[in-house]
């Protein structure tokens, strides 16, 4: 039963990186408790499962399209420990820089009036810009225009 969870563990890692929450949750209805924490145990020993690397990965893939509070929310939600979490967004570049990717990509033109600022502002929070970085970005898309 182990190496048919291990081979099941290995063909998931094999797709993509996982946390070790995710994939406890995928093997559940394969083993026993027990079963599946061993051989992940031993999958983290051996260096093929790390919820650091799954972190970093995560973040990477969609760093271009979300802020940072919307990056913790789903990292936490994996499972990821709050260490690795600020680990793995210490990395990205400026938000400032990445809300003004985001808003260019979606709207490219500054809001005409408050209904459209606070469609753009609502826009930007769902995609867990801080409401600093949207108050600054709205602002010099106001003043250059």
């Amino acid at each position: 039963m182990s190496d048919d969870l291990r081979g099941r563990a290995i063909r998931l890692l094999a797709r993509r990186e996982h946390s070790r929450a995710e994939l406890m949750a995928k093997l559940a209805p394969h083993g026993s408790e027990e079963e599946i924490d061993h051989v992940l145990t031993d999958l983290q020993g051996s260096g093929l499962l790390s919820d650091a690397r799954f972190a970093e990965a995560w973040v990477r893939s969609r760093a271009t399209r979300d802020g940072l509070a919307r990056l913790r929310q789903s990292l936490r939600q994996k499972g990821i420990a709050d260490h690795l979490i600020a680990t793995a967004v210490d990395e990205l570049p400026d938000e400032l820089g990445r809300a003004r990717e985001v808003w260019a990509k979606k709207f490219g033109a500054a809001p005409a009036d408050a209904k459209e600022w606070a469609k753009q502002a609502r826009f930007l929070q769902g995609r867990g810009f801080s409401v600093d970085v949207i108050r600054r970005l709205l602002k010099n898309t106001d003043e250059e225009n």
